[in-house]
């Protein structure tokens, strides 16, 4: 009876520890995600804002930055079969600054989001997938800009993914906001960035 009782007791205790375990949020992304430039990255770039919301909440997630700085939708598609050997709960996919920046021609950057997607589902075909939009400056002509920027609505449609219309939004082109480069944001940006992910992101995280 005593054997029976510890057995059972020792059972409670593990299917505890198992529902405690928390699941896992993946950012991936480039040197915004990073958190370049910033003083202390893993405190003040926007995915460790995203966990200081969580906690907040007392939600049982656990936010991962894999965000690599000059990372394109190319680099993001050879590394996540490395990134998958973890299980993804949820992905907020923010590729596709640096192909807009190179110059890369948007059915290119669009067939790779679509790659990293596809091979996230085939592992993981229950993982909720959030892409974050991009936009580039004016300057690169009319033609481009446009494209680039209609390429990451049109990914989450045929993907069937949440969208970011514009990760940032509030942020792009403001000076204070925004590091000498006008490129990486200050860490007041971040938290303008981390407020725009959360509002789509905390709608994606009931309580397992």
């Amino acid at each position: 009876m005593n054997v029976r009782i510890i057995i059972l007791a020792c059972w409670s205790i593990a299917l505890g520890a198992q529902a405690a375990e928390p699941k896992t949020i993946v950012c991936l992304g480039d040197s915004i995600t990073a958190g370049y430039g910033l003083d202390n990255p893993a405190a003040e770039a926007y995915p460790a804002l995203l966990q200081d919301k969580i906690d907040a909440h007392a939600m049982p997630y656990r936010v991962v930055n894999a965000g690599l700085s000059g990372d394109t939708t190319a680099g993001g598609l050879r590394r996540i079969d490395w990134l998958l050997r973890q299980r993804i709960d949820v992905l907020v996919l923010a590729l596709g600054g640096n192909d807009g920046l190179r110059g890369i021609p948007p059915e290119v950057t669009r067939s790779n989001l679509a790659g990293i997607i596809d091979r996230v589902r085939v592992k993981y075909p229950d993982t909720r997938i959030i892409l974050a939009g991009m936009q580039m400056p004016a300057n690169l002509g009319e033609s481009y800009t446009t494209r680039f920027r209609a390429l990451f609505p049109a990914v989450a449609r045929g993907k069937h993914c949440t969208l970011i219309p514009f990760l940032l939004e509030g942020v792009g082109g403001v000076p204070e906001l925004n590091q000498a480069d006008m490129i990486h944001p200050t860490a007041a940006g971040q938290v303008l960035i981390a407020t725009t992910v959360w509002s789509i992101l905390q709608a994606a995280l009931p309580h397992p």
